[in-house]
């Protein structure tokens, strides 16, 4: 259970959550400069962008690797581990592993609260216990601004990985979860967001994706996956197209949305991630003939999620079936566009096509 405090903790930092991350495109334009690796073994590096890393270490077994931590993007401590714990075994889940290891990455200040560090590291944990995922460790240094994460390492089999770097002409895309917790949660620290709002996105943020992604592995007809997180659905959603060469179609009004997070759009609660993502992924995107966007919707595309749901390619045969199961287990999954045809980088074509 999550234990109150008085302390405010989005008050301590200047942005919470997938939002305090790096800009994409500023990450993007150092990695593009970086030597590629050339091991055998590395079956995914960070050549494309994906979720984790993927290291062969016999014929019929792989290691899957990943880290993320980030800042208070919510006031309660202990939910705030859980929330990056969620966030941080997601990438693995994106990959189609199964997380077994985790250290705790910690930053804390000197003269910070122990008891509120205690809590986010029991909610972290609660939620490795959930995943069936054993914290083995850690590293924490001093910092004036509180962050806290995971790196996380699972296992996978070599023959069946998930990137997001495969999808297929005339798949269908499906969303597990709603977006919106960005703009949620700036609106959280900056005092406008309605208790409802922020029970919404907790919950969200909360949810494994496990469930989704077991679905996903034993379904027919998936070809490509990730997770939604830092750089929005448009900004995975172009790593997916340019990854795989295809243009995709998104129904703008078929994305879930949390309920609160149009409030918070129209309360100008807008995340600095938000508008980064939006600057990294709007110059290769375009409007079907005809659209007509609403621009709070437009905005959300951009919204830098914490712990957000998958985005999965499938064969439009396999969708309904995969779109039931998820549903069946409760999740406000939804299949929100297409994969319409190829990409060629300069050609003058979106990447990315809104309807």
């Amino acid at each position: 259970m999550a234990v109150s405090t008085t302390v405010r903790l989005t008050q301590q930092v200047k942005a919470g959550g997938c939002a305090s991350k790096l800009a994409p495109g500023s990450l993007a334009a150092v990695l593009a400069r970086l030597p590629k690796p050339t091991d055998p073994n590395l079956l995914v590096g960070y050549d494309t962008a994906d979720d984790a890393g993927i290291y062969q270490i016999a014929p019929n077994l792989a290691l899957v690797q990943t880290i993320d931590f980030f800042t208070p993007l919510v006031d309660d401590p202990f939910t705030f581990g859980q929330i990056a714990a969620t966030n941080a075994l997601s990438d693995v889940y994106a990959m189609g592993g199964r997380p077994i290891t985790a250290l705790s990455a910690v930053c804390f200040p000197q003269d910070g609260d122990l008891d509120v560090l205690e809590q986010i590291m029991q909610g972290g944990m609660a939620k490795m216990k959930e995943a069936g995922c054993v914290v083995v460790g850690g590293h924490s240094v001093r910092d004036s601004e509180i962050k806290f994460g995971y790196a996380v390492t699972g296992l996978i089999d070599p023959e069946r990985v998930f990137t997001n770097a495969a999808a297929v002409v005339g798949d269908a895309l499906i969303l597990t979860k709603p977006i919106g917790t960005g703009v949620i949660t700036t609106a959280l620290k900056q005092g406008v967001a309605e208790p409802e709002w922020v029970a919404n996105a907790v919950r969200s943020m909360t949810t494994l994706n496990r469930e989704a992604a077991e679905l996903v592995g034993r379904a027919k007809g998936v070809h490509a996956m990730t997770d939604v997180t830092g750089f929005g659905l448009m900004g995975h959603g172009r790593e997916m197209a340019i990854g795989s060469g295809v243009t995709i179609e998104i129904v703008v009004e078929a994305v879930p949305v949390i309920e609160g997070a149009v409030d918070a759009v129209r309360a100008g609660a807008i995340p600095a991630g938000l508008l980064a993502n939006r600057s990294f992924a709007e110059c290769i995107s375009g409007d079907a003939p005809g659209s007509q966007i609403p621009d709070h919707l437009r905005t959300l595309l951009y919204d830098p999620q914490t712990a957000g749901g998958l985005l999965v390619s499938v064969s439009a045969d396999d969708a309904d079936a995969l779109l039931d199961a998820l549903r069946n287990t409760g999740l406000r999954a939804a299949r929100i566009g297409s994969v319409v045809g190829t990409y060629t980088p300069g050609a003058g074509a979106p990447a990315i096509l809104l309807r």
